[in-house]
């Protein structure tokens, strides 16, 4: 044999081997609607690097943020069909598959930042929420939890207290918790795709957004909302989905490399979600956006906590469950 058909024979199962993995290499959707730079990048970009790692590169995820695959009900309902394989959502929006994921939406459940990250974190706060949406959502499941932080109201306003909020134009996520929380403040709701809201605050069909400073920042809605109200009156918590089509589909070695891929999104998203929220809030109060700090949220707090238990009552027992399990967490 010659030199050269001794080097040909000797590369030939290499290249066997590299055609092999490239063939049983996949690719996987994760779609989600709010730009990279927020916390649902950190989420994106964790879960891509820990399945890669896991996998052996056999595992790849191709990360569609700012709303390319859709908004997040179009999103999830993409999930269930099978179109997207995996996704970050809202629980409030989560809400439209599963009601009792409406529960996370109550407002003043979460008493500060630390509470929320300890509930977060709490075995049996993940797995009473995982069990509660998974027994009902067909097409698709939970693997983890995150966060974004706690949300704010913002406007051309000040909110300094709930009078403030009186007849004033709000857009809310379309959920039963939002529709029954905002008019207990004497606030209109307004529902309404999260793309529509920048334009929505300029034109002013409505008055006030409320949502995460990160998020307020990476949408650039200071630019026709300039003040920022720190009410705090929620949980942007959110969920990492996978498909049933894609979860049916993997070994069960491959289905462990993906659940530990999310395990490590809910180890490291909500740390650095509350760190991004706190640098934007730097940011934005350099480039002039106002905050109001000084919110009396007496008078929310005053009529929010009737509403609480009689909401997850009408959301149903798993939300009952829930709604205490976050009241325990000390």
């Amino acid at each position: 044999m010659t030199a050269r058909r001794i080097v040909l024979a000797a590369a030939l199962p290499l290249v066997l081997a590299a055609s092999a993995q490239a063939a049983d290499t996949r690719h996987f959707s994760f779609a989600y609607d709010q730009p990279h730079t927020t916390a649902y990048g950190v989420a994106g970009d964790t879960f891509a690097k820990k399945l890669e790692e896991l996998s052996k590169g056999t595992m790849l995820v191709d990360q569609f943020p700012g709303a390319q695959l859709g908004q997040e009900p179009q999103v999830l309902q993409k999930l269930r069909t099978g179109d997207v394989d995996f996704s970050i959502t809202s629980t409030a929006n989560s809400a439209s598959v599963q009601p009792e994921a409406g529960v996370f939406s109550i407002h003043f459940v979460f008493r500060s930042e630390d509470h929320l990250l300890k509930a977060l974190s709490d075995p049996g706060v993940v797995s009473a929420f995982k069990e509660m949406v998974n027994a009902k959502v067909q097409g698709a499941r939970i693997l983890a939890m995150g966060t974004m932080g706690l949300r704010d109201m913002y406007g051309k306003q000040e909110i300094h207290k709930v009078d403030d909020l009186k007849n004033v134009k709000v857009r809310v996520q379309a959920t039963a918790t939002e529709d029954t929380m905002f008019p207990a403040y004497g606030a209109q709701t307004v529902h309404m795709p999260f793309g529509d809201v920048y334009t929505a605050l300029q034109t002013g069909v409505v008055a006030m957004a409320e949502n995460g400073i990160n998020v307020y920042q990476s949408n650039k809605h200071y630019e026709v909302a300039p003040i920022l109200s720190e009410t705090q009156h929620e949980a942007n918590n959110n969920v990492v989905w996978v498909s049933d089509k894609v979860w049916n589909s993997l070994s069960d070695e491959q289905k462990g490399w993906v659940q530990q891929a999310a395990d490590e999104v809910q180890k490291v998203e909500p740390k650095a979600a509350l760190q991004l929220e706190h640098d934007s809030a730097a940011k934005l109060q350099k480039m002039g956006v106002k905050f109001v700090t000084d919110v009396d949220k007496s008078g929310f707090i005053k009529d929010a906590e009737p509403l609480q238990d009689k909401l997850a009552e009408q959301l149903g027992p798993g939300a009952v469950k829930m709604l205490k399990l976050v009241r325990d967490v000390k």
